[in-house]
């Protein structure tokens, strides 16, 4: 198995099963590119945002829900991301209105580190939508 592009914290875990309950549906994220709330990760139910060929799929989070959650980016965001893991992780506050987890109190972010030339050299290609 090669590099992971994409993790969860615990926190952001645990927020994910609650809502995955809440919802009683998948859940998905997108990274977005900067409108609203900056370059948040948006979370959605699956099937609420829709990804196509000019989005790419990071990866998927096992956080103990019935199905792994997807993480997708835009295509040109993920042009000057390939280098990053992206990891996410949840926070007190209010984030934007579109990410399901903004009645909770809580707001998705990302915490980013640049890979090491051992981890870039075990990535995996990745798939567009």
């Amino acid at each position: 198995m090669g590099t992971q592009r994409v993790g969860v914290t615990p926190e952001a875990a645990d927020l994910l099963r609650r809502l995955r309950a809440d919802h009683d549906k998948p859940l998905m994220f997108h990274q977005s590119g900067g409108c609203c709330d900056g370059s948040a990760p948006m979370c959605y139910t699956q099937g609420t945002f829709l990804t196509g060929p000019a989005d790419v799929l990071l990866g998927e989070l096992d956080v103990g829900t019935p199905e792994p959650v997807p993480v997708w980016i835009s295509k040109a965001q993920f042009d000057y991301w390939s280098h990053t893991h992206i990891t996410i992780d949840v926070v007190p506050g209010r984030g934007a209105g579109f990410s399901i987890e903004g009645p909770t109190g809580h707001r998705f972010i990302i915490r980013s580190r640049v890979f090491t030339e051992e981890e870039t050299a075990a990535l995996e290609p990745v798939r567009t939508g």
